[in-house]
C-alpha cells in the first residue's frame, strides 16, 4: 500500500528547547558578521605543491566507501612520510575493497589488527595510534566520529556536509571549540575552497575588482545521482546505509550532501552566512528513500542582500553549473573569470602552460589533494588551522534551506541555532528503522 506523503510544519521543526551552550560560546553575531568593512589589501596565501617532510604522520579512514577511499589517496599524495594505517567501516566488504585499492594503487598493507568493522568501528580506528582521522561515513555520523577524534585529541579531515540536522551541526561547532583548545588541526572536505584559481579569484574579489557585493546566484542542476534496490535478506537499516545518499537523516538531502559547494564558495565570498531562507522543491524521479529531487531557495543575509541557489537530480532535463556573483562594478564565476557590466573579459587566472606553451585550464595540483597537503602542512608547521565552525555553519545554512523547502515556510538561522530536531535513530543495529519512504509535503493541507 502506498504512503501517503508527511506534511511537516515549521512549529513541528523548531519545537522544543535546543541546548544553546555553541550559540553562547561562539555568538550568533560572530557567525553572521561582515568582514567588507575591512581595507587594507589582502594578500592571497602561497598553496604548497607538497607538504613539507618531518616524523611519519598516520592517519586512519573511517568510511571505505568511494570517497573514503579517495580520501586516504589524497592524504598519502600530499607529501612524505604520510601512511594510512588502519580501516573502519560498517560492511566488510566495503573494508576490503578500500584495503585492496590501497595495495593496487599505493602498495599500502593494512594490518588485520588495524581493520575494524561495525557501528563502533570508528573506535578501533580512533584507538590504533594513528595522528590523524579521515571522516568519510555518511553525514548522520559525522558529529560523534569527529567528537571521539578530538576527545582523542587527533587531528582530523572531516568530509561534507558535516551533519544532517541542527543538532549534529552545533555538536560539530562545539568539538570544534575543544579541537582548537587543544591546538589541533581539523580541515573539511569543501575542496573548492582549497582549489587555486578559486583562491586566487577570491582574492582579486576581496581586493575590490567587482566592488562592493550585492547578490550572488547558483545552478547545479544535473542528472540522477545513484541508488540501490533492497535485496531479499537485507534489514531496513542495512538498506538505508547502502541506499543512504536518498535518505534525509543519513545525507541531509542533496541539497545538503552536494549543493553544500556551492552555499560554502557564495558564503566564502560575501564573507558571511545568510540568517534567512525561504525555499521550495518535490520529488518527481527519485526512486527510493524519502527526500526532494528539486530544490531552489532564496537565502538573506541580516543586511539585506541575497543569493539565491538551485539544485536539482533528474535525468533527461538540460543541465547547468554555474555559480555567479555580482558587485556594483562588475562579476565573477567565483572560479576563475571577472567581467565588467560591458560583459569585458577584465580578469583571468593564469593555469600552467603546457610544453607547447598552451595554456592547460587545470591547476598544478589538484584541490582534493591541496586540502591533504594544507591539513600536513599545518601539523608540520605547528600552525593549526580549523575549518570545522565554518564547514558546519555552512552545513547549516544548506538545512535551513531545506527545512524551508520541506515546510514552505521562512526558516531563520535563529531557528537553526534553537531547533532541537534530530534525525534518524537513536540505536545503531541491523534491523528495523521506523523511517518510511515517504518525502513531506510543504504547508498545510486544504480542507
Amino acid at each position: 500500500m502506498k504512503q501517503k506523503p508527511k506534511s511537516r510544519s515549521r512549529r513541528e521543526f523548531i519545537e522544543g528547547a535546543a541546548a544553546l551552550g555553541v550559540l553562547g560560546a561562539i555568538g550568533a553575531g560572530h557567525l553572521l558578521s561582515s568582514c567588507t568593512s575591512q581595507k587594507e589589501r589582502y594578500e592571497t596565501p602561497v598553496l604548497l605543491d607538497a607538504a613539507p617532510d618531518g616524523p611519519p604522520l598516520k592517519a586512519g579512514l573511517i568510511g571505505c566507501g568511494g570517497r573514503g577511499t579517495g580520501a586516504a589517496i589524497n592524504f598519502l599524495n600530499a607529501g612524505p612520510n604520510l601512511q594510512i594505517t588502519a580501516l573502519g567501516d560498517v560492511f566488510q566488504e566495503r573494508l576490503d575493497r578500500c584495503r585492496s585499492s590501497l595495495k593496487e594503487r599505493r602498495d599500502v598493507d593494512i594490518p588485520d589488527q588495524n581493520c575494524f568493522t561495525g557501528f563502533d568501528a570508528y573506535k578501533g580506528v580512533i584507538d590504533s595510534d594513528v595522528d590523524v582521522i579521515i571522516c568519510a561515513t555518511p553525514p548522520h555520523f559525522r558529529p560523534r566520529h569527529f567528537e571521539a577524534a578530538v576527545q582523542a585529541r587527533k587531528h582530523a579531515f572531516i568530509e561534507k556536509p558535516c551533519a544532517v540536522d541542527p543538532v549534529g551541526a552545533r555538536s560539530i561547532m562545539a568539538s570544534a571549540k575543544m579541537a582548537e583548545s587543544a591546538g589541533l588541526t581539523v580541515v573539511s572536505g569543501t575542496q573548492l575552497r582549497h582549489s587555486r584559481d578559486r583562491v586566487a579569484t577570491f582574492g582579486m574579489v576581496k581586493n575590490g575588482a567587482i566592488g562592493d557585493l550585492i547578490s550572488g546566484n547558483a545552478l547545479r542542476l544535473g542528472g540522477k545521482l545513484w541508488h540501490v534496490n533492497r535485496q531479499e535478506g537485507w534489514s531496513d537499516m542495512e538498506y538505508m546505509l547502502r541506499d543512504w545518499v536518498n535518505w534525509t537523516w543519513l545525507s541531509g538531502d542533496h541539497i545538503a550532501e552536494m549543493f553544500v559547494h556551492q552555499i560554502d564558495i557564495l558564503n566564502w565570498f560575501f564573507e558571511k552566512f545568510p540568517s534567512k531562507a525561504l525555499g521550495m522543491g518535490g520529488r518527481h524521479r527519485r526512486p527510493t528513500g524519502d527526500q526532494y529531487d528539486f530544490i531552489s531557495v532564496d537565502y538573506e543575509f541580516d543586511d539585506g542582500r541575497k543569493y539565491n541557489g538551485m539544485h536539482r537530480q533528474i535525468d533527461g532535463c538540460h543541465n547547468v553549473s554555474t555559480l555567479t556573483v555580482f558587485g556594483t562594478k562588475g562579476y565573477t564565476n567565483c572560479h576563475n573569470k571577472i567581467w565588467d557590466y560591458d560583459h569585458n573579459l577584465i580578469w583571468e587566472y593564469q593555469y600552467p602552460l603546457d610544453e607547447s606553451g598552451q595554456s592547460t585550464n587545470r591547476v598544478s595540483v589538484v584541490m582534493e589533494d591541496q586540502s591533504h597537503i594544507n591539513l600536513v602542512t599545518a601539523i608540520r608547521t605547528n600552525n593549526p588551522v580549523n575549518e570545522a565552525i565554518r564547514m558546519a555553519s555552512s552545513s547549516l545554512v544548506a538545512i535551513m534551506g531545506r527545512e524551508s523547502a520541506y515546510t514552505g515556510q521562512l526558516v531563520t538561522w535563529e531557528d537553526m541555532m534553537n531547533s532541537s530536531q534530530r534525525l534518524g535513530p537513536t540505536e545503531y543495529r541491523m534491523g528495523p528503522v521506523d523511517i518510511q519512504p515517504v518525502p513531506p509535503v510543504p504547508g498545510t493541507a486544504a480542507g
